[in-house]
């Protein structure tokens, strides 16, 4: 007689902490603000792109919160101590409420959220949301750090996916410094208007590196609900990785161009 071979059922995800709990609330109350505002929009009109729009709070509240619960999640299965992980969380939480409260805040002023040095306020915005940037690579680039230091655990291709949308997050905190950096070089030399623009080249490519860290692993956990073999799931994981690579160096290389 033939029997059938059942996969065993995986072992039940520990509760989440506290510290968890809190940022998945926040990120959820942070993509809340970024639909609530695609309200506004829609009853306010004005226009899409440019630096004063309602699109920032738009896509910062819905980018920043989706980020912020994925960071939350993906980070589980980083090898690291309970504490550090809970504090560094923390801290990406609240650097997150400052960053969409910010933009969020001169979204309502009507006036640009970024490289704004017109009034002693808005300048204080301006740099408050610079050093924020910095507290975000800092945070994100010791939980790259953790996550090459030791295998992250999880079903097969899980750690690969961890990994690889670590490892392309970074591009997209590099080019935000980037695209900061220039901005503010340029509005200090008296060029507010070329400060403006020059973000918009490497907006694709922050854009699209900047979710790998969500897509990836999301990826790695539906295929470890189905019936294929580890092995098969790896494969699937690392060739999605390649395809989201070539789509971060396709998007480089037009930065490259136009930039």
């Amino acid at each position: 007689m033939r029997t059938t071979k059942t996969r065993p059922p995986a072992p039940p995800k520990p509760p989440l902490r506290p510290a968890e709990r809190l940022c998945c609330a926040t990120g959820a109350l942070l993509v809340l603000s970024g639909l609530l505002h695609l309200l506004v929009l829609a009853v306010d009109g004005g226009p899409w792109d440019g630096p004063v729009s309602w699109r920032k709070p738009v896509t910062f509240g819905l980018s920043f919160g989706l980020t912020l619960i994925a960071v939350t999640w993906v980070t589980s299965y980083v090898r690291m101590a309970a504490g550090p992980r809970a504090a560094l969380l923390l801290v990406f939480a609240a650097d997150c409420v400052v960053e969409v409260g910010g933009i969020t805040l001169q979204a309502w002023r009507r006036v640009p959220s970024h490289l704004d040095m017109e009034t002693g306020f808005d300048t204080a915005v301006s740099m408050t949301l610079a050093v924020g940037g910095g507290v975000l690579v800092v945070v994100l680039t010791a939980f790259a750090v953790a996550s090459f230091r030791s295998r992250p655990a999880g079903p097969a291709g899980m750690p690969l996916a961890v990994r690889s949308g670590f490892a392309i997050l970074l591009v997209a905190l590099a080019s935000g410094a980037v695209m900061i950096a220039r901005g503010v070089i340029l509005t200090r030399t008296g060029h507010q208007e070329a400060a403006y623009r020059s973000t918009a080249p490497l907006k694709p490519l922050h854009g699209v590196s900047l979710h790998a860290v969500l897509v990836l692993p999301a990826l790695a956990w539906l295929l470890s609900r189905t019936d294929r073999s580890g092995p098969a799931r790896e494969r699937i994981v690392l060739w999605a990785a390649g395809c989201y690579a070539a789509a971060v160096v396709v998007t480089g290389v037009q930065a490259a161009l136009t930039w």
